[in-house]
């Protein structure tokens, strides 16, 4: 458990709930479940902007595009539309792709697509663009430092490899998918240096986010940390 000084709470008796909650963190720490379970306990939406890139990419593979090929992946951002629909649905163009985003092939291919500086703005524009009526929680690698850098609380969840490549394994293996522990901790380890180097918004915390340590703790228990910084734990 980590302790909060005082002054990192906020105290909801001078001030209301913050407009807009940031959730970053690298794969498999926890983000989405986390953030779907704060957005439910608070009354707000819940965004996945990982669930944007993994739409495109998914776009992408479908129409045969080299996803090394940063020109023809930044025109396919500019002209997709993507839409986070009720019940976890991913709607492409319209259409309900969501039993396609978890496909091996958009899991390996997905860091590749989110690095690219022109695939990165053109669906930052639209997270934005969800933020704006507030009331949101929003999960990805760069919310509380590019997407959504006013937010009023920021928070950025770790774990270790380890730790990570464990959830994500019995996560394949809950799925039904062949899965062995060790690509898990070599893929994911991949991802994080591409996530982590890339030229354009690259996976860091912001400067005034909370850090929490997942290790060790169970999903209510990571909410129970986020919630007694929003001064309701």
């Amino acid at each position: 458990m980590i302790a909060l000084h005082p002054s990192l709470r906020y105290n909801l008796t001078n001030m209301s709930r913050p407009s807009t909650i940031a959730i970053d963190g690298p794969v498999a720490v926890g983000k989405s479940t986390i953030g779907r379970m704060l957005a439910q306990r608070l009354g707000y939406r819940y965004v996945d902007t990982g669930m944007m890139y993994r739409a495109l990419t998914w776009k992408a593979i479908r129409l045969n595009i080299d996803l090394e090929d940063e020109e023809r992946l930044s025109r396919l951002a500019e002209s997709t539309s993507i839409d986070l629909a009720p019940l976890d649905k991913v709607l492409v163009d319209g259409d309900d792709i969501t039993s396609g985003i978890r496909d091996p092939d958009v899991e390996r291919g997905v860091s590749l697509v989110a690095k690219v500086a022109g695939v990165r703005e053109a669906l930052v524009e639209q997270q934005q663009a969800l933020a704006q009526g507030g009331k949101i929680v929003m999960a990805g690698r760069d919310i509380g430092t590019t997407v959504l850098p006013h937010s009023e609380l920021k928070v950025y969840l770790c774990a270790s490899f380890e730790e990570r490549a464990r959830r994500r394994y019995l996560e394949l293996v809950e799925r039904g998918e062949a899965a062995d522990y060790q690509a898990v901790l070599t893929d994911l380890k991949r991802r994080d240096e591409i996530d982590s180097e890339r030229a354009v918004s690259p996976l860091q915390p912001a400067q005034d986010a909370r850090l929490v340590d997942t290790d060790g703790l169970n999903v209510e228990q990571v909410l129970v940390e986020i919630l007694g910084i929003l001064g309701e734990g």
